[in-house]
């Protein structure tokens, strides 16, 4: 199964949702808001590497309709 930003998106509104639970108290909501920090650390990175593949996408755009040479890295 490929994981999406659609999935990572509910993934977040799910953590939110726990988050939110009035009932969490004590020792149950400090683990949540430790969880919540790890997915919120997690989807920060997960984002940043979007945005990367997305300007790096772009960068090959712009370099292919100027006829130039495309890195190695950068062939998909």
């Amino acid at each position: 199964m490929r994981n999406t930003l659609g999935d990572l998106n509910n993934h977040l509104f799910a953590q939110l949702e726990r988050l939110a639970d009035e009932e969490l108290t004590g020792e149950k909501l400090n683990e949540e808001i430790s969880r919540a920090r790890a997915v919120t650390s997690v989807a920060s990175q997960i984002i940043a590497n979007g945005s990367l593949v997305l300007e790096a996408r772009k960068l090959v755009d712009d370099r292919m309709n100027a006829n130039t040479t495309i890195p190695k890295m950068l062939e998909g």
